[in-house]
């Protein structure tokens, strides 16, 4: 196999800005790296120790998901309905 060197790397680089957009290819790269360093811990038996680490920051999830997932006081606190079908 030959040696990979800056030339290859280059025109890699050119073909993923091309094809992804500068936008998107720091998001794939941090994304692979992620699933690198998961995988990497999945097979040295080191699970969960990257687990604080890899939660998502409040700003970054949607407001509609937080809402979802978290109940409100009002339904949390609210007895249950009666059942009308007791007769």
């Amino acid at each position: 196999m030959p040696n990979i060197g800056p030339l290859e790397i280059g025109i890699v680089v050119a073909i993923a800005l091309v094809i992804f957009g500068p936008k998107k290819v720091p998001e794939l790269g941090r994304s692979a790296g992620q699933a690198f360093r998961e995988f990497r811990n999945g097979v040295s038996g080191k699970e969960g120790e990257n687990e604080q680490k890899a939660v998502t920051p409040a700003e970054d999830v949607p407001a509609a998901a937080t809402a979802a997932a978290a109940p409100t006081e009002a339904t949390a606190s609210a007895p249950p309905a009666p059942d009308d079908d007791k007769a």
